[in-house]
């Protein structure tokens, strides 16, 4: 080759080299895909939970335990990606200081039915029910039905009230209560 024709070649390289990279802008910006939720097959249980509290009511101490364990025997649930989850059912157990029970109710998510409405209340599982407060002589609990998925924050807020004669009572929260989380999804004293 001589030395015209090198750098005749060298020139049409770099021709293409400038051409192929030009019209590209880099501006610091990275394109991803959107990431697509990909779920399991397998049906999945939320983690089970088991929690005890000590509470003075109407001049007695009362010990309430909360067990949420999961239930396979129920409807399937599942969560806004349609990921399947086992539902759960909630022992409250209220007992006497002598050690008698008081109540023992066992709730599922259909004591909730008359109140469920939308897509994660008729697909979602029973969340929890957690100790709020004593109030006009009644216990009051909060308690959930939404996305099993924990990271998820739909749910439907109720309110159970145990009177001092023991009756049951299950209304819809309609007050957003943010000091404290009436969807506990992993309790501390869990046991599996």
């Amino acid at each position: 080759m001589n030395k015209k024709t090198k750098v005749l070649s060298l020139l049409v390289f770099g021709t293409l080299l400038l051409t192929s990279c030009g019209g590209k802008k880099d501006n610091g910006d990275i394109i991803a895909p959107k990431p697509v939720e990909k779920h399991s097959d397998a049906i999945l249980s939320m983690q089970n939970y088991h929690n005890t509290s000590t509470q003075n009511w109407g001049g007695n101490t009362y010990s309430i335990t909360v067990t949420r364990t999961v239930d396979r025997s129920l409807p399937v649930t599942e969560d806004e990606n349609g990921q399947k989850y086992y539902d759960n059912k909630i022992n409250l157990l209220v007992k006497r200081s002598d050690g008698s029970v008081f109540l023992e109710k066992i709730f599922s998510k259909s004591d909730f039915s008359e109140y469920i409405t939308g897509d994660y209340g008729k697909k979602g599982a029973l969340l929890g029910v957690v100790f709020d407060k004593i109030d006009g002589g009644n216990l009051k609990f909060g308690a959930s039905i939404g996305s099993p998925d924990k990271t998820s924050d739909e749910y439907i807020p109720f309110v159970v009230t145990i009177s001092r004669s023991g009756s049951v009572s299950i209304s819809k929260d309609t007050q957003m209560d943010t000091g404290s989380d009436v969807a506990p999804q992993d309790e501390q004293d869990d046991s599996n």
